[in-house]
């Protein structure tokens, strides 16, 4: 098991920590925990980039140190500190360790693991708000980029018929995995995958991932998506709107809602 590059930035703002979310989350990290006025960012040993870090650091004027720490030591680190999330009266993320929340139409139970997707950060409790407001019930649902697989088991919650759930990523594989078998979920799938290299259509597709990813993959959600159907998407800071609207007209889609929390924004689209 590979050990793991943790950096450390101190006594930084908000709006610093959501750069450096969007810009590592492009460049390799693969998760990151916040807190007030700090934030930790995790990378494979064998992905990290000093010189890349050092550029990025210097443009927004903030310092950071390095630690390296075992893969294993940072998942007991997640376990003792994660604390449930609540979106709401719809929905609540939590660990077994927690009790269950009445108030809450659905309760998730997570193992809080490396993949990214707890309810902690923005894009993912907006993601959720969307599924509130959009009819599941009896829908096909892709979820693209499914890290700890929550949208996915929330879909099926809901009550949709299929849902398929990919990502490229073998840690993330694993745990939605365990994460789906926690939850007792019979029609979610698991797919390895880095492209949309198949022929099904979905009622709905999520895509809670990144701006770049996002815009390389626009035509290709278009493809997947059913003609009345609904494409929700996040990862995406509030001034990333305008390159991402450019980018869905060229697909034929069209904006038909907007969120936002804390400097980030998710998107609902349909055909045009």
């Amino acid at each position: 098991m590979n050990n793991f590059i943790k950096i450390i930035f101190s006594g930084i703002e908000q709006e610093k920590k959501d750069l450096l979310i969007a810009y590592l989350g492009d460049a390799g990290f693969e998760g990151f925990e916040e807190g007030h006025n700090y934030l930790y960012a995790f990378c494979d040993a064998d992905k990290y980039n000093e010189a890349l870090l050092s550029r990025l650091s210097a443009s927004l004027s903030v310092d950071f140190k390095k630690e390296l720490v075992e893969k294993t030591n940072w998942n007991e680190q997640w376990e003792q500190n994660f604390k449930p999330v609540q979106i709401e009266d719809f929905c609540v993320i939590r660990a077994h360790f927690h009790p269950p929340v009445s108030r809450a139409k659905f309760n998730i139970v997570i193992t809080p693991k490396m993949s990214f997707g707890t309810g902690h950060h923005a894009t993912t409790f907006l993601m959720i708000q969307n599924m509130k407001m959009i009819e599941c019930a009896g829908k096909t649902i892709l979820d693209f980029g499914t890290g700890t697989g929550v949208l996915a088991i929330l879909a099926e919650k809901i009550g949709a018929s299929k849902v398929w759930a990919i990502d490229n990523d073998d840690w993330s594989i694993s745990n939605a995995n365990e994460n789906v078998l926690l939850n007792d979920c019979t029609r979610v799938v698991i797919h390895k995958a880095d492209s949309l290299d198949f022929a099904e259509n979905f009622d709905i597709i999520l895509a809670n991932i990144n701006r770049n990813v996002l815009l390389s993959c626009m035509r290709s959600l278009k493809q997947h998506l059913a003609r009345e159907g609904v494409l929700v998407i996040s990862g995406l800071l509030e001034g990333d709107r305008a390159t991402i609207e450019e980018k869905a007209k060229e697909s034929n889609l069209r904006i038909t809602n907007q969120r936002q929390k804390e400097g980030w924004i998710s998107l609902q689209l349909a055909h045009s």
